[in-house]
């Protein structure tokens, strides 16, 4: 491998390890406007996440997740980029992180801060859903937020993800 290839993969890999041992997010919400769980029945990785809004924008997020370091990883940088946005960025957000996630590369210019070190996630198949897990839980949480529910009757799983 070329050197400066293995230094980046050196450094994502850091990152990661970063979000997994400290993540992000755990503060609990007074009063979240939705809750909701995910699981990842392959391996056991479960989220639980609560988010608030203000105006059409994310207040803020809380993600519990237990699990291997992609899933907690990833719930970690989502929490830490979510607040703030309009619903309408989480949701195209959510998209262009699960396209990425499946090897498509991101728009161009777009800066996506540590979720750039998932990437390389793509080239382990067994690995994508435990990135998807906490994207997929905030999908059906915003759905179920529009639809005026307060929670989603039963937990996401990772075999719900769109191809």
């Amino acid at each position: 491998m070329e050197r400066p290839f293995a230094e980046l993969d050196s450094l994502y890999r850091e990152v990661v390890l970063d979000h997994y041992r400290s993540p992000r997010g755990r503060e609990p919400i007074a009063s979240p406007d939705v809750r909701h769980d995910g699981f990842n029945p392959v391996c056991g990785d479960e989220v639980h996440l609560a988010l608030a809004m203000d105006d059409g924008a994310v207040r803020d997020v809380q993600l519990k997740c237990r699990g291997c370091a992609i899933s907690v990883a990833s719930a970690s940088m989502l929490a830490e980029i979510l607040p703030g946005k309009s619903r309408e960025d989480v949701e195209r957000l959510t998209e262009i992180f699960r396209r990425m996630i499946h090897g498509e590369a991101p728009p161009a210019g777009l800066d996506l801060g540590d979720l750039e070190s998932l990437r390389g996630v793509a080239k382990f198949p067994v690995r994508v859903k435990c990135a998807l897990l906490p994207w997929l839980t905030l999908r059906e949480a915003l759905k179920a937020l529009s639809e005026g529910r307060e929670s989603v009757d039963r937990p996401t799983t990772t075999e719900e993800e769109p191809q």
